[in-house]
């Protein structure tokens, strides 16, 4: 039974803190139906694949029960509730998201791809495609033959399964744990009222909105219906955003509360739109959408064929979907806008192609270290032909008696820019990649400080500077 993890991340050996085992040495782990094993086949600063093989004891498992048939089955080398409970066991501190040595790692989505070697699905491709597809992943599945000698015997009722994405490992290792026993449809040991609270603990952020929550339910319970009714009716009134989502939650509402005043806000994204339409921009990226406060601003006009919005939280754009009642509209303008997961540090092919971008007040929520990153993504990765960019002006703080000196506006910005600031940071950014740059004030203009927010407006003129 055998899983592998892929990244390339850089420096990919990262992943070894992540999993909390060295890349330079296999480990082993003694579990009650046998051992596992973590090595790395590959452990470079490009790519790193760490490995977990389970080796199931079949004869243990069913020692003193005297059934001979019993001994000859396919735990040893099909994916099943023992991987989870291998998970679980060996990498409990990464499926938790802990990280002591890279804690900010843990929290940052990374290009991931998990290999299952062989898994029985009871429902083919497409069940495998519902499970976990509506969750982001790239999804590609190989049926396996009974026997590859023997191609006239036709095909198993086992699949190998790639999953490919960017996202946090703990994310990754969350789904699998609870996804692959429903794969299966099958679990090695009693199943009581603790896996419904190890369900709903493990499925929070993510198996409530599950287009396929109550399937999952019923075979990760194993059809006990007592246990199936109590939690879907609990997972129905889950409604507790997960801890990240609660602070973006809080530094919005504080950010709005300090530009209340000026409807400074309103301001700026009218500005975006104006800056959006002069650039003759049809298809447009609205990167760090948010709750869709600009992207229902797009969508109202008809110059913009098509709208898409990204952001790194599921819960937030779950919020914006409800905020801009996409089920509501009507069909025609529903087909121009789109919601996308992914992260604005990592290139993405889906966002490559578009006429324009808007990252509006993101990149101060930044830690300066990934700036680079950033303007990899979407100036070398995406390179839209405009780029309009929005961040506080650092010098106009001292313009709101309710900021305190030194403070930023809110807790989560990890830095705001003067103008000179920006203007050295977006010009060196313009200039190595082909672009030219021009800046605008937004909001009321001081003699002195300027104004509350500035923009920058990037336009494409070619290839890359020399």
């Amino acid at each position: 039974m055998l899983l592998t993890i892929r990244t390339t991340h850089q420096p990919a050996t990262d992943l070894g803190y992540l999993l909390g085992k060295n890349p330079a040495r296999a480990q082993s782990f003694e579990l009650a139906f046998g051992a596992a094993h973590v090595f790395y086949p590959e452990a470079a600063d490009d790519a790193c694949t760490a490995a977990l093989l389970l080796d199931v004891d079949p004869v243990g498992l069913v020692r003193g029960s005297g059934t001979l048939d019993q001994y000859v089955n396919d735990r040893p080398y099909a994916a099943s509730s023992f991987l989870s409970v291998a998970i679980s066991r060996v990498l409990r501190s990464a499926m938790a998201g802990s990280c002591r040595e890279r804690p900010e790692l843990a929290a940052t989505p990374i290009p991931l791809v998990a290999r299952i070697a062989s898994v029985p699905v009871r429902g083919g491709e497409a069940f495998l495609r519902r499970l976990f597809e509506p969750l982001g992943y790239e999804l590609a599945a190989e049926r396996l033959p009974l026997d590859p000698a023997r191609p006239e015997w036709g095909d198993s009722r086992y699949w190998s399964v790639t999953l490919t994405a960017t996202r946090r490992l703990s994310e990754l290792l969350t789904h699998l744990y609870v996804l692959v026993p429903v794969l299966d449809n099958a679990k090695h040991y009693w199943v009581g009222d603790d896996e419904v609270e190890k369900l709903l603990r493990h499925g929070s952020g993510w198996l409530p909105e599950h287009p396929e929550r109550d399937l999952i339910a019923r075979r990760y319970l194993k059809h006990r219906h007592s246990l199936v009714r109590d939690a879907i009716a609990r997972l129905v009134t889950a409604e507790e955003p997960a801890d990240e989502e609660e602070k973006a939650d809080a530094r919005d509402a504080e950010e709005q509360a300090e530009e209340q005043k000026t409807s400074l806000n309103e301001q700026r994204l009218q500005a975006v739109v104006e800056a959006l339409k002069t650039s003759g921009a049809a298809r447009v990226l609205d990167l760090g959408c948010g709750e869709g406060n600009l992207l229902r601003r797009l969508i109202r006009e008809p110059r913009f064929t098509e709208v898409v919005g990204v952001d790194v939280a599921h819960r937030t754009l779950e919020i914006a979907a409800d905020k801009l009642k996409l089920e509501r509209m009507h069909e025609s303008r529903r087909a121009r806008i789109r919601l996308l997961h992914g992260s604005l540090v990592y290139r993405d092919r889906r966002l490559e192609g578009f006429d324009a971008a808007a990252v509006v007040e993101v990149v101060e929520h930044l830690d300066p270290p990934r700036l680079a990153a950033f303007e990899r993504a979407v100036f070398a990765g995406a390179r839209p032909a405009t780029v309009v960019l929005t961040t506080p002006n650092a010098e106009y703080n001292v313009r709101w008696p309710s900021l305190p000196a030194g403070r930023f506006r809110h807790r989560d910005h990890r830095f705001e820019w003067t103008r000179a600031e920006l203007a050295g940071w977006a010009n060196a950014v313009a200039a190595r990649h082909g672009y030219a740059v021009a800046f605008h004030p937004v909001g009321p203009v001081d003699d002195e400080v300027g104004s509350p927010t500035q923009m920058a407006v990037f336009t494409r003129g070619g290839g890359p500077a020399g």
